[in-house]
């Protein structure tokens, strides 16, 4: 029997209206039609910088357009997060982030985007420690040496960063915090800059990413005093953790994470959690990381998400309890 004439209009309109959203939008299902660029808030050579260019390269093959990394470092990646708040949301300009993004948050009196409104949290790509390193001519050899020399001449070591609110920078506070020491910090514009610096002697330490400052110390260029995570790194198994050197309270791990602008449609930014999430678990890819000294990490949106929010107010309360401020 035919339908009624409103009743028929009714299921037409209703058809109308939820089909668009009952198929994923078709800026979704091309993505990505074009290059993609990831910013990247410091300058090369550093950790964030290394495992950048690893995974873009990693990423370009997987979805079949180039992930070109963009180096816009400044103000402890201030600069690069607000070149990515403010990007369109459309998936074509992602920020690779590490710890600072969650640490400006409180660093900073005021800053150009809203920390916890403007970024779309994708996936926690890798996890790695720092390690406490010393120029040469530095005479200690071991942590506990280190920190007796800091306690004996305060406020006469020279640490380096690379940048106010960079994951070298809450570092190093959080091991004085731990050890009670008073040290002068010299921040540069990047990793690679500070450990420079380092090797010049214009500084005489550095807690550094593993990252940037294991070549330096496979070398001998640089001596290692000890590791600021849990367990021993399985790149550097014959340097001890701090926590094995006596010195409590001075873990801290450096993580990088993806992120996409607020408001980036769903369906993108679950394709782009897959492709990165699956080359995170190939072999290769794992080993290649591993060499680097980083861990790969892996998780949802929602869990990546989760873990930024708790790193913002776990970082707050570092950074109130060190009394660390920007420079």
């Amino acid at each position: 029997m035919p339908l009624p004439i409103s009743l028929r209009t009714c299921l037409t309109f209703i058809v109308l209206c939820v089909g668009p959203f009952a198929r994923p939008p078709a800026q979704a299902q091309s993505y990505p039609a074009k290059p993609v660029r990831l910013v990247v808030g410091v300058p090369p050579g550093g950790g964030t910088d290394i495992l950048g260019r690893a995974l873009a390269r990693r990423l370009t093959d997987a979805l079949g357009q180039q992930f070109v990394v963009e180096n816009r470092p400044g103000a402890g990646t201030v600069i690069g997060a607000d070149v990515v708040a403010k990007s369109s949301a459309d998936g074509y300009t992602l920020l690779l982030a590490i710890n600072a993004l969650a640490a400006n948050h409180t660093l900073y009196k005021k800053l150009p985007y809203n920390t916890l409104r403007d970024f779309t949290p994708v996936i926690l790509a890798a996890v790695t420690p720092n390690i406490l390193v010393v120029h040469p001519s530095l005479p200690v050899k071991g942590a506990q040496e280190f920190v007796a020399l800091a306690r004996a001449r305060p406020n006469q070591i020279a640490y380096a960063s690379s940048g106010s609110g960079s994951a070298a920078y809450l570092a190093a506070e959080i091991f004085k915090l731990a050890t009670g020491t008073r040290m002068i910090h010299v921040p540069y514009k990047g990793t690679a800059p500070a450990l420079t610096g380092l090797l010049a002697g214009e500084t005489q330490a550095m807690v550094a990413a593993l990252p940037g400052a294991i070549a330096f110390v496979t070398e001998r260029r640089l001596r290692a005093l000890g590791l600021t995570s849990a367990r021993r790194a399985p790149t550097v198994p014959d340097i001890p953790t701090l926590a094995e050197a006596g010195i409590k309270g001075a873990e801290f791990d450096t993580w990088y994470g993806f992120f996409a602008p607020a408001g980036t449609p769903t369906e993108i930014v679950s394709r782009l959690n897959l492709a990165i999430k699956t080359l995170l678990t190939a072999a290769d890819v794992k080993q290649q990381l591993a060499g680097l000294g980083l861990d790969a990490a892996g998780n949802t949106p929602a869990e990546f998400d989760k873990y930024f929010r708790a790193e913002v107010e776990n970082l707050s309360r570092v950074i109130r309890a060190a009394g660390a401020m920007v420079e």
